[in-house]
């Protein structure tokens, strides 16, 4: 998997240094509550927390808070994709194909799905169907919250 390129802090510090919350949103435009809700949602991501429970993110947490961003934004990936395609647990092309909230439906569409299931035929076309229709979902669940948020 390609790795997104880092962003230049350019505020004097180390490239070593460990950054704030504040600091990486910032870098990467993103917002710190986005960046605590990828905390959860990414179990791999864990910044150094101290006291008073301030986050300090070591280069390879802002490396992959980048990749993150751009799975989720440049890509197209859910939340669920992304993860899964940060864990190796599918290629990252098939993860993308999945995701991707243009893709088709297949040729089972919402009012042929009772018939498929009625006759006994195309059980497997309905699963695939439906399969898609929650990445679709989970997708507009996430933009919506994002608008939301925004």
């Amino acid at each position: 998997m390609a790795q997104a390129p880092l962003p230049d802090f350019q505020d004097g510090k180390d490239p070593e240094a460990l950054r704030t919350i504040g600091e990486v949103a910032k870098a990467l435009d993103l917002k710190q509550h986005v960046l605590r809700y990828w905390e959860e949602q990414f179990p791999m991501l864990r910044p150094l927390t101290r006291a008073g429970g301030r986050r300090y993110y070591r280069p390879e947490d802002v490396a992959l808070v980048a990749q993150i961003n751009r799975l989720l934004h440049q890509e197209g990936y859910t939340i669920r994709g992304a993860r899964q395609a940060l864990q190796g647990k599918r290629a990252p092309k098939a993860a993308a194909a999945v995701n991707a909230v243009e893709t088709p439906a297949p040729a089972a569409t919402p009012a042929s799905l009772p018939v498929a299931l009625s006759h006994g035929e195309g059980e497997d076309a309905v699963v695939e169907a439906l399969r898609i229709l929650a990445g679709h979902l989970i997708a507009v669940r996430e933009r919506l919250a994002e608008a939301i948020s925004d």
